[in-house]
Protein backbone atom coordinates (compact mmCIF):
# COMPACT_ATOMS: atom_id res chain seq x y z
CA UNK A 1 0.00 0.00 0.00
CA UNK A 2 3.00 2.09 0.20
CA UNK A 3 4.09 2.10 -3.48
CA UNK A 4 1.21 3.70 -5.48
CA UNK A 5 1.17 3.77 -9.53
CA UNK A 6 1.01 7.72 -9.93
CA UNK A 7 -1.03 8.67 -13.56
CA UNK A 8 -0.87 12.21 -14.19
CA UNK A 9 -1.99 14.29 -17.20
CA UNK A 10 0.11 17.48 -16.95
CA UNK A 11 0.80 19.53 -20.22
CA UNK A 12 2.25 22.56 -18.35
CA UNK A 13 3.68 21.31 -15.14
CA UNK A 14 0.73 22.39 -12.65
CA UNK A 15 -0.97 19.44 -12.52
CA UNK A 16 2.48 17.18 -11.37
CA UNK A 17 3.64 19.42 -9.13
CA UNK A 18 0.10 18.30 -7.30
CA UNK A 19 0.45 14.52 -7.81
CA UNK A 20 4.22 14.81 -7.03
CA UNK A 21 2.94 16.57 -3.69
CA UNK A 22 0.46 14.34 -2.76
CA UNK A 23 2.65 10.37 -3.52
CA UNK A 24 5.65 11.78 -1.87
CA UNK A 25 7.96 9.21 -1.30
CA UNK A 26 4.76 6.80 -1.54
CA UNK A 27 5.23 7.10 -5.56
CA UNK A 28 6.16 4.23 -7.19
CA UNK A 29 5.66 4.17 -11.05
CA UNK A 30 4.94 6.93 -12.69
CA UNK A 31 2.36 6.75 -16.06
CA UNK A 32 2.69 10.21 -18.19
CA UNK A 33 -0.79 9.94 -19.63
CA UNK A 34 0.49 12.66 -22.17
CA UNK A 35 2.04 9.68 -24.08
CA UNK A 36 0.41 7.00 -25.32
CA UNK A 37 -0.55 3.75 -23.08
CA UNK A 38 -0.58 0.79 -23.75
CA UNK A 39 -3.28 -1.82 -22.01
CA UNK A 40 -1.63 -3.52 -18.63
CA UNK A 41 -3.19 -4.27 -15.42
CA UNK A 42 -2.10 -2.86 -12.62
CA UNK A 43 -0.29 -4.93 -9.47
CA UNK A 44 -3.39 -6.43 -7.51
CA UNK A 45 -4.23 -4.29 -4.56
CA UNK A 46 -1.52 -1.73 -5.64
CA UNK A 47 -3.04 1.79 -5.27
CA UNK A 48 -3.36 3.89 -8.23
CA UNK A 49 -3.55 7.55 -7.51
CA UNK A 50 -4.96 9.45 -11.05
CA UNK A 51 -4.35 13.33 -11.25
CA UNK A 52 -5.64 15.02 -14.27
CA UNK A 53 -6.82 18.40 -15.35
CA UNK A 54 -10.27 20.23 -15.72
CA UNK A 55 -11.29 21.58 -19.42
CA UNK A 56 -14.61 23.20 -19.23
CA UNK A 57 -15.59 21.46 -16.15
CA UNK A 58 -14.57 18.26 -17.60
CA UNK A 59 -11.51 15.75 -17.96
CA UNK A 60 -9.75 16.18 -21.39
CA UNK A 61 -11.29 12.83 -22.97
CA UNK A 62 -7.55 11.95 -24.19
CA UNK A 63 -6.90 11.39 -20.08
CA UNK A 64 -9.67 9.55 -19.92
CA UNK A 65 -9.16 6.60 -22.79
CA UNK A 66 -5.86 6.29 -21.47
CA UNK A 67 -6.72 5.85 -18.10
CA UNK A 68 -9.05 2.86 -19.46
CA UNK A 69 -6.34 1.34 -20.75
CA UNK A 70 -4.91 0.70 -16.63
CA UNK A 71 -6.95 -2.01 -15.73
CA UNK A 72 -7.69 -2.40 -12.18
CA UNK A 73 -9.03 -5.38 -10.45
CA UNK A 74 -10.49 -4.02 -7.22
CA UNK A 75 -7.49 -2.34 -6.89
CA UNK A 76 -7.93 0.78 -4.62
CA UNK A 77 -7.59 4.56 -6.53
CA UNK A 78 -7.37 8.28 -5.59
CA UNK A 79 -9.08 10.48 -8.19
CA UNK A 80 -8.03 14.20 -8.51
CA UNK A 81 -8.96 17.05 -10.86
CA UNK A 82 -6.80 20.45 -10.91
CA UNK A 83 -8.48 23.28 -11.83
CA UNK A 84 -7.87 27.22 -12.81
CA UNK A 85 -9.77 28.35 -9.85
CA UNK A 86 -12.76 28.62 -11.88
CA UNK A 87 -14.83 25.45 -10.86
CA UNK A 88 -14.38 21.53 -11.65
CA UNK A 89 -18.31 21.20 -11.91
CA UNK A 90 -18.60 17.51 -13.44
CA UNK A 91 -14.66 16.49 -13.56
CA UNK A 92 -14.38 14.82 -10.67
CA UNK A 93 -17.38 12.80 -10.89
CA UNK A 94 -16.37 11.96 -14.50
CA UNK A 95 -12.73 10.91 -12.88
CA UNK A 96 -14.60 8.42 -10.49
CA UNK A 97 -16.63 7.16 -12.73
CA UNK A 98 -14.07 6.60 -15.29
CA UNK A 99 -12.02 4.97 -12.77
CA UNK A 100 -14.73 2.84 -11.58
CA UNK A 101 -14.97 1.36 -15.22
CA UNK A 102 -11.90 -0.04 -14.75
CA UNK A 103 -11.67 -2.00 -12.30
CA UNK A 104 -11.00 0.49 -8.82
CA UNK A 105 -12.53 1.37 -6.24
CA UNK A 106 -12.33 5.31 -5.69
CA UNK A 107 -11.56 5.35 -1.76
CA UNK A 108 -10.37 8.87 -1.61
CA UNK A 109 -10.88 12.49 -3.82
CA UNK A 110 -9.78 15.52 -4.44
CA UNK A 111 -9.97 18.77 -6.30
CA UNK A 112 -6.89 21.27 -6.11
CA UNK A 113 -6.34 24.53 -7.69
CA UNK A 114 -3.49 25.48 -9.96
CA UNK A 115 -2.29 28.51 -12.11
CA UNK A 116 -4.59 28.62 -15.39
CA UNK A 117 -3.20 27.56 -17.84
CA UNK A 118 -4.79 29.68 -20.39
CA UNK A 119 -4.91 32.87 -18.50
CA UNK A 120 -2.03 33.12 -16.35
CA UNK A 121 -2.84 36.20 -14.08
CA UNK A 122 -5.54 33.64 -12.67
CA UNK A 123 -4.63 31.72 -9.96
CA UNK A 124 -0.75 33.27 -10.44
CA UNK A 125 1.98 30.94 -8.78
CA UNK A 126 -0.69 28.10 -7.49
CA UNK A 127 0.22 25.61 -6.42
CA UNK A 128 1.84 27.59 -3.65
CA UNK A 129 3.04 26.51 -0.52
CA UNK A 130 0.22 26.42 1.21
CA UNK A 131 -1.66 24.18 -1.76
CA UNK A 132 1.36 21.87 -1.43
CA UNK A 133 1.17 21.62 2.18
CA UNK A 134 -2.46 20.63 1.70
CA UNK A 135 -1.63 17.73 -1.01
CA UNK A 136 1.53 16.56 1.51
CA UNK A 137 -1.58 16.21 4.14
CA UNK A 138 -4.19 14.67 1.89
CA UNK A 139 -1.41 11.91 0.81
CA UNK A 140 -0.74 10.94 4.42
CA UNK A 141 -4.71 11.03 5.28
CA UNK A 142 -5.16 8.99 2.22
CA UNK A 143 -2.06 6.53 3.29
CA UNK A 144 -3.20 6.31 6.95
CA UNK A 145 -7.15 5.40 5.29
CA UNK A 146 -4.95 2.44 2.97
CA UNK A 147 -4.00 1.13 6.26
CA UNK A 148 -7.37 0.39 7.50
CA UNK A 149 -10.66 -0.76 6.11
CA UNK A 150 -11.25 0.47 2.43
CA UNK A 151 -14.60 2.27 1.66
CA UNK A 152 -15.70 4.48 -1.18
CA UNK A 153 -16.35 8.06 -1.43
CA UNK A 154 -19.00 10.35 -3.06
CA UNK A 155 -18.30 13.40 -5.29
CA UNK A 156 -20.20 16.08 -6.29
CA UNK A 157 -21.12 16.31 -9.88
CA UNK A 158 -24.01 15.72 -12.03
CA UNK A 159 -24.71 12.19 -13.45
CA UNK A 160 -25.24 13.57 -16.77
CA UNK A 161 -21.77 15.66 -17.65
CA UNK A 162 -22.06 18.98 -19.56
CA UNK A 163 -21.28 18.79 -23.06
CA UNK A 164 -17.44 18.64 -23.67
CA UNK A 165 -16.30 22.56 -24.45
CA UNK A 166 -15.52 23.24 -28.34
CA UNK A 167 -12.26 24.95 -28.89
CA UNK A 168 -12.58 28.46 -30.33
CA UNK A 169 -9.11 28.55 -31.58
CA UNK A 170 -5.81 27.16 -31.67
CA UNK A 171 -2.20 28.56 -30.37
CA UNK A 172 -0.70 30.48 -33.43
CA UNK A 173 2.91 30.24 -35.04
CA UNK A 174 5.04 33.22 -34.96
CA UNK A 175 7.80 34.70 -37.13
CA UNK A 176 10.26 33.24 -34.48
CA UNK A 177 9.83 29.73 -35.06
CA UNK A 178 12.54 27.93 -35.56
CA UNK A 179 10.97 24.33 -36.61
CA UNK A 180 12.63 22.15 -34.11
CA UNK A 181 9.58 20.22 -33.78
CA UNK A 182 9.47 19.93 -29.98
CA UNK A 183 6.09 20.78 -30.27
CA UNK A 184 4.88 18.35 -32.28
CA UNK A 185 6.77 15.93 -30.42
CA UNK A 186 5.14 16.54 -27.20
CA UNK A 187 1.55 16.99 -28.34
CA UNK A 188 -0.77 14.54 -26.19
CA UNK A 189 -3.18 14.96 -28.95
CA UNK A 190 -0.92 14.45 -31.95
CA UNK A 191 -2.31 17.53 -32.88
CA UNK A 192 0.62 18.97 -34.59
CA UNK A 193 2.44 16.99 -37.32
CA UNK A 194 5.67 16.54 -36.82
CA UNK A 195 5.95 17.04 -40.73
CA UNK A 196 4.92 20.60 -40.74
CA UNK A 197 5.10 21.67 -36.92
CA UNK A 198 3.91 24.85 -37.93
CA UNK A 199 0.59 24.06 -38.18
CA UNK A 200 -1.89 22.81 -36.16
CA UNK A 201 -5.40 20.41 -36.63
CA UNK A 202 -7.91 22.22 -34.89
CA UNK A 203 -10.05 18.94 -34.55
CA UNK A 204 -7.48 17.17 -32.61
CA UNK A 205 -6.35 20.24 -30.32
CA UNK A 206 -7.68 20.39 -27.08
CA UNK A 207 -5.90 23.47 -26.31
CA UNK A 208 -3.83 22.31 -23.31
CA UNK A 209 -1.23 25.21 -23.63
CA UNK A 210 1.69 22.44 -24.15
CA UNK A 211 3.05 24.01 -27.29
CA UNK A 212 2.65 27.11 -25.63
CA UNK A 213 4.37 26.04 -22.68
CA UNK A 214 7.23 24.16 -23.98
CA UNK A 215 8.48 25.83 -26.81
CA UNK A 216 11.84 27.32 -26.36
CA UNK A 217 11.42 30.46 -28.70
CA UNK A 218 8.40 31.02 -27.44
CA UNK A 219 7.07 30.47 -30.77
CA UNK A 220 3.74 29.82 -30.44
CA UNK A 221 1.19 31.83 -28.52
CA UNK A 222 -2.69 32.39 -29.07
CA UNK A 223 -4.16 34.73 -31.19
CA UNK A 224 -3.93 37.74 -28.99
CA UNK A 225 -7.22 38.60 -29.56
CA UNK A 226 -8.54 35.54 -28.38
CA UNK A 227 -6.10 35.97 -25.62
CA UNK A 228 -7.38 38.82 -24.23
CA UNK A 229 -10.91 37.60 -24.51
CA UNK A 230 -9.99 34.80 -22.39
CA UNK A 231 -8.54 37.13 -19.89
CA UNK A 232 -11.17 39.44 -19.67
CA UNK A 233 -14.06 36.39 -18.96
CA UNK A 234 -12.20 34.51 -16.21
CA UNK A 235 -10.96 38.13 -14.58
CA UNK A 236 -14.84 38.51 -14.15
CA UNK A 237 -15.46 35.09 -12.89
CA UNK A 238 -12.52 33.58 -11.68
CA UNK A 239 -11.01 36.01 -9.23
CA UNK A 240 -11.77 35.40 -5.64
CA UNK A 241 -8.99 32.40 -4.41
CA UNK A 242 -10.67 29.28 -4.27
CA UNK A 243 -9.54 26.54 -1.50
CA UNK A 244 -9.02 22.53 -2.09
CA UNK A 245 -11.69 20.02 -1.17
CA UNK A 246 -10.70 16.57 -0.16
CA UNK A 247 -13.25 13.89 0.12
CA UNK A 248 -12.07 10.85 2.26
Amino acid sequence: MNNWTTAVFSPTGGTSKIAAAIAGARMGTRIDLCSPVEPQEIPAGAPLLAVVPVYGGRIPAIAAQRLLALQGSGNPAIAVVVYGNRAYEDALLELKNVLTEAGYQVIAAAAFIAEHSISRSIATGRPGADDLAQCVQFGAAVAEKLAGELTGVSVPGNAEYRPLPQMPVTPMVTEACGGCGMCARKCPTGAIPTSDPRSTDASKCILCMRCVAICPRKARILPPPAQAAFDTRLAAIATSPRQPELYL
